[in-house]
């Protein structure tokens, strides 16, 4: 049993020295040849975390590419939806172009009669060209003895008309500001505007300034009255939050294209009932041209004076314009016989064919022709319909 218990000491001591003298070799696993270095262990889990974050971004990046995208930062990746981040690019591009009008009116005291200016109202503009012209309603500054445009830097300014539309609710001011500070809104059209395409809509309502609002275009070609009782055709509603002081602002399209001019909206008590009209920009663009040259809109023009008939029967030629175009071809006025009577002259019927039965559709059919064009009219002319041709005039000369 000694014997036995000695053996086993001795192998037990053997086998510790062999361990301590003579220690294992390191066991190394298979590696790609590309990866023998130590530092680029750790290579593929960076890999693969730069992939993931490339998956993600790239989404957004495509998105928002006409947008400024390249400069996206990690943190706008992962805070916004791409969605937000449109809408966030299409604000922080258009709203300089953005500005805030503040009127004001003169009046008299009642006690001691002095005159002072007092406040308004105010609304929303855009600047159209870097000379200072600025766009707006026409009621916005209806009445106005001084208007005051403070633009998105938060500089003011003292305005001067330069000319109104009051058949299509626009006016143009015009302030003295630098180049730098008068950044032009990009103008789109109208053509090719659908339903359900989202538009934005910026401006000061309520006197905040700077609001923006979201929506879709809920219908077209729809019909308002302006300032000078002429409907406004081809007008654009949507259902973007427009409220009093939204007058006179934008509204965009997703690209942060000019489509309309915010003006009016139906809500019977005031506020914003998701239904809001907006002038098309191919209308703006047709009149602001001739308010900054001529300070009103150019129109074609017969050279005479209408009375409107009862039961739409036609317009009455009610005077005729000395040397106008009317004169020249002949159209023939109310006027008195020997007798003192009164003897009715021409009545229009129609242009070119077209049924005239109202001040409203001759003013519509006008607006169809430029200055220098030739009409037909339509007229009966002692009971009986004659045609006449007439080379149009132009409401400025």
């Amino acid at each position: 049993m000694k014997n036995f218990l000695l053996s086993f000491l001795i192998i037990l001591v053997a086998f510790a020295a062999g361990r301590y003298l003579f220690p294992a070799s390191p066991v190394f696993s298979l590696a790609p040849a590309d990866s023998a270095k130590p530092a680029e262990v750790s290579a593929p889990a960076e890999v693969a975390a730069e992939q993931t974050v490339s998956a993600t971004e790239s989404p957004v990046i495509q998105q928002t590419s006409a947008l400024a995208a390249e400069s996206l930062t990690d943190e706008e990746a992962t805070a916004y939806t791409d969605t937000e981040l449109h809408t966030i690019r299409l604000f922080e591009d258009a709203s300089p172009s953005v500005c805030y009008i503040t009127t004001k009116t003169r009046q008299r005291s009642f006690w001691s009669r002095d005159v002072s200016e007092v406040p308004s109202g105010s609304g929303s503009g855009f600047v159209w060209d870097e000379d200072g012209h600025i766009i707006t309603n026409y009621h916005v500054i209806r009445g106005a003895t001084q208007a005051v445009v403070t633009l998105a830097n938060g500089e003011s300014y003292q305005a001067s008309l330069v000319g109104v539309a009051k058949e299509k609710d626009l006016a143009v001011l015009k302030i003295e500001a630098s180049e730098r500070e008068l950044i032009p809104i990009p103008v789109g059209s109208s053509e090719g505007i659908r339903v359900g395409q989202a538009v934005y809509a910026i401006g000061n309502p309520f006197g905040l300034d700077q609001t923006l609002t979201t929506g879709i275009v809920s219908a077209l070609d729809r019909e308002i009255n302006s300032q000078a009782n002429v409907p406004i055709k081809g007008v654009i509603q949507s259902d973007a939050a427009i409220n009093p002081g939204n007058s006179g602002g934008p509204l965009l399209d997703s690209k942060g294209l000019l489509i309309g001019v915010n003006t009016a909206i139906y809500s019977p008590s005031g506020a914003s009932a998701g239904i809001g009209f907006s002038i098309p920009v191919d209308v703006v663009r047709y009149v602001v041209p001739d308010l900054i040259r001529y300070g009103e809109v150019r129109r074609a023009t017969v050279g005479v004076e209408f009375r409107q008939l009862r039961r739409g029967g036609g317009l009455m030629v009610y005077d005729v314009t000395a040397n106008g175009p009317g004169q020249k071809a002949g159209i023939r006025g109310l006027s008195r016989d020997n007798r003192g009577n009164w003897v009715l002259g021409d009545v229009l019927v129609g242009i070119n064919g077209k049924s005239i039965t109202n001040n409203t559709e001759y003013f519509l059919e006008m607006e169809k022709y430029d200055p220098g064009e030739y009409v037909t009219l339509n007229l009966l002319r002692d009971e009986r319909e004659v045609k006449v041709e007439v080379q149009l005039g132009s409401t400025v000369e």
